[in-house]
């Protein structure tokens, strides 16, 4: 019994489920590259071209194996357009297959429509689980059950002791399960972060970067510098060179941002796990070897499993849990349309250029860049989540809703009134400071809060907490910050109020007062 056995953008795992039991040379493996997936958002073009590249070097490792492929490209003149319809045009050009199997997608807008197929199809549609995470959407639901407070913390230790991840014995490796505090370090000056695995496009990735050129020109993103590994060799040799050379100074630098340099100590290899072209347990296995042999330091090691069996599987486990009403939460009542700078990176703010500026060149930045410089503003400025959430899906090359929209929503806007956070990500321009050198070069001034040189952030702080204050106060975590803010003298307030007030407004309309910039 001949099957159709479908491939999704991110599922480029040769064991992934819908292939475990797949007949070589006899059942059929469809990959297609359609206008529908890549359009549902503005993608990044980076991000378009560095999975079709990837899925095109899948194909022809599974066609090495021996499988029979049928691979749909873009530009191909019958393309369809959508996954159904290649999935029922595959089904009428070869009539001997029987059956449709697939691994489960990773977004509820699919799922949705991929639940409909067994009604449509003249043959059975079997729809598996996706077992290429640690923790199932069942037995993260069985966690979650009668939970008052669904915390990431309990969640990864759990995790810790299923694997054996940094564990001896029953108790932690050197005593604690989270070495976050030892992980918020300022990059000091002279220190320059390491050279890059960064590898050059091959001929078929070069020919997917001029097809995505000529058919999304009206998409976010820079499609050069190129700087993606697109095959399975090249992503382990990123995963390798991360291991070897990057990962021992992790932890120190991990909270750190620096003008001109987008990578700093961060492993690049999030858009690899979450395509399929490294296993997430493996990374970690490895990285824990490197502690183990001496090479990396435990908080360096730590922090990164943790945002991998952490964060990574937390995320997808509240996606599946609480979608599709998640999306549609806004505890904060947060409205105002989100400004046009975040698609240009057009700014007097240094921190938001440098953060969307390199997201636009790479479809990449790192975790804090995305928390406390383009999620902090959006939270400060009370922007639409809606708009909010779209802007993360379409910009990042590792972006797919499962992960994006927990993290966005909860942690960055707070939006679904603290399911995921303990308390908002709010914080003044004086963090940025703390965490950056973007200010020393910022027209804004850090210190002020009110004035025309007064840092935005500065003022939109106080005014988030004041126009949230009712919602906040009886946060315990928050109870410091409700204090002092009942605390300024109220002429201080209404100032700062009144500036924020007036530049949200002319952010909203798609401005922003003109300011020289200094070199």
């Amino acid at each position: 019994m001949a099957q159709l056995r479908l491939i999704l953008g991110d599922q480029l795992s040769p064991g992934i489920s819908s292939l475990r039991d797949a007949t070589v040379g006899e059942d059929v493996i469809l990959i297609a590259e359609v206008q529908e997936e890549a359009t549902y958002v503005r993608h990044h073009r980076k991000k378009i071209a560095f999975l079709f590249a990837a899925m095109r070097h899948f194909a022809r490792e599974l066609e090495s194996a021996g499988h029979r492929v049928r691979y749909v490209r873009l530009d191909d003149p019958a393309n369809q357009g959508s996954l159904r319809a290649e999935v029922a045009r595959a089904l009428e050009a070869e009539p001997s297959l029987e059956g449709v199997v697939a691994t489960k997608p990773g977004e509820w807008r699919l799922m949705q429509d991929m639940e409909t197929w067994r009604d449509l199809f003249p043959v059975p549609v079997e729809l598996r689980e996706d077992d290429r995470f640690i923790v199932s959407t069942a037995e993260f639901a069985a966690w979650a059950k009668g939970r008052r407070q669904l915390r990431m913390e309990y969640f990864y230790r759990e995790v810790r002791r299923r694997t054996g991840l940094l564990m001896d014995g029953e108790e932690p490796a050197g005593g604690q399960w989270n070495y976050d505090a030892e992980n918020r370090k300022r990059l000091p000056a002279g220190l320059a972060p390491p050279p890059r695995y960064l590898p050059e496009p091959d001929a078929l990735t070069r020919e997917v970067i001029e097809l995505v050129g000529e058919r999304f020109p009206d998409h976010f993103g820079d499609l050069a510098p190129w700087v993606f590994a697109t095959t399975r060799d090249g992503a382990e040799a990123a995963r390798d060179h991360f291991i070897a050379d990057i990962l021992p100074g992790f932890g120190d630098w991990q909270d750190a941002m620096a003008r001109g340099e987008p990578w700093m100590w961060h492993s690049l290899l999030s858009l690899y796990i979450n395509c399929g072209l490294l296993d997430p347990l493996d990374v970690c296995k490895r990285a824990e070897a490197a502690w183990r042999d001496g090479s990396a330091p435990l908080n360096a090691v730590e922090g990164f499993i943790r945002q991998i069996i952490g964060w990574r599987e937390y995320v997808r486990g509240i996606y599946w849990l609480k979608m599709p009403g998640y999306a549609e939460m806004n505890a904060l009542g947060a409205h105002r349309r989100l400004p046009e700078f975040y698609w240009t990176g057009e700014t007097p703010m240094r921190c938001m250029a440098e953060a969307i500026g390199q997201t636009k060149r790479h479809a990449y930045a790192h975790h804090i860049q995305r928390l406390m410089v383009t999620g902090n503003f959006a939270l400060l400025a009370g922007i639409d989540p809606a708009e909010v959430n779209e802007w993360y899906l379409a910009v990042y090359a590792d972006a797919y809703e499962w992960v994006e929209l927990p993290n966005t929503h909860g942690m960055a806007l707070y939006a679904d009134g603290g399911m995921m956070a303990s308390k908002p990500y709010a914080a003044s321009g004086n963090y940025i400071s703390k965490m950056s050198d973007y200010c020393g070069s910022c027209q804004y001034s850090v210190k002020e809060k009110t004035g025309p040189r007064a840092c935005p952030f500065n003022y939109l702080y106080w005014d988030f907490i004041a126009r949230n204050r009712e919602a906040l106060k009886g946060n315990p975590r928050m109870a410091l910050i409700v204090r002092a803010l009942d605390r300024l003298p109220q002429a201080e307030l209404a100032a700062m109020q009144d500036e924020a007030g007036a530049y949200l407004n002319k952010v909203a309309g798609r401005s922003e007062p003109e300011i020289k910039m200094k070199s």
